[in-house]
């Protein structure tokens, strides 16, 4: 497997469990929300994206890949910010 294939995987990872902290941590609302639904809904998504990267994979796209990985990247990083503002970290 390519190392930006592999970067793809944790990145998603990464994304579903800094997101369901992040809105956890964010709102009693969204807390009580998620845990019915919402973290369903990521997962749902995270199969998309997946399932999407295998298309660019199949037609030999690595470059969109590359390039997913960089905006993934950011995502997480404000996905951790977001989280050390509301503890006050930051």
């Amino acid at each position: 497997m390519r190392p930006h294939y592999q970067v793809f995987l944790y990145l998603q990872v990464l994304d579903f469990l800094t997101t369901l902290v992040g809105l956890r941590e964010v709102s009693p609302f969204l807390r009580q929300i998620m845990r019915f639904d919402a973290a369903l809904g990521l997962a749902a998504s995270k199969l998309l994206a997946v399932g999407l990267a295998g298309i660019c994979i199949w037609s030999h796209r690595d470059r969109i890949i590359r390039w997913i990985n960089s905006w993934y990247a950011g995502l997480v990083l404000w996905n951790l910010c977001i989280i050390l503002a509301v503890r006050r970290v930051l």
